[in-house]
């Protein structure tokens, strides 16, 4: 599972607008400073998420961008969502969309499930949560397990020492 630089980015200019909420608009090349992005990234980013809703553009030299609805309101969800579409995908179609034949039938399923999981944890944040630094029960349980730091090696697995 991949989550791609544009919903990155785009999470973290919205974290930074709701950081900023009580300042006023802010200029996309300051969320571009502040989080080291490319600007004209942010700047395309930010007209997008405009059109979603999820930000407000102001005009003039006092411009920029605000939030379009309360932090609090807007899930990490509902951002990925603005720039990459749905959550989950297996290739250009949705799980349910799909139909293995024989022994794979039951893929499909693990897909949905995968989706869900991504569900779980990205409509549980909101962006208030991730700006203040406050992530919700579930997501603190998660991150306590013994394994979710470590990151699984690629490859076969190391041979069974049958001894």
């Amino acid at each position: 599972m991949r989550i791609s630089a544009r919903a990155d980015y785009a999470v973290r200019a919205v974290v930074e607008l709701a950081a900023a909420a009580e300042g006023g608009p802010v200029k996309a090349e300051r969320i571009a400073r502040l989080q080291r992005l490319p600007p004209k990234f942010v700047l395309n980013i930010l007209v997008e998420l405009k059109s979603a809703g999820i930000v407000r553009g102001h005009r003039g030299v006092d411009g920029g961008f605000l939030l379009g609805r309360d932090p609090a309101r807007i899930s990490v969800a509902d951002v990925v969502r603005a720039v990459d579409g749905p959550l989950a995908r297996v290739g250009a179609q949705l799980p349910e969309e799909l139909d293995y034949p024989g022994s794979a039938a039951a893929l499909r399923d693990v897909w949905v499930a995968v989706r869900v999981g991504l569900r779980d944890v990205l409509e549980s944040v909101t962006v208030a949560d991730v700006s203040r630094g406050t992530l919700p029960a579930n997501v603190r349980q998660m991150l306590g397990r013994a394994d979710a730091w470590v990151v699984r090696e690629t490859g076969p697995p190391p041979p069974v020492d049958r001894r």
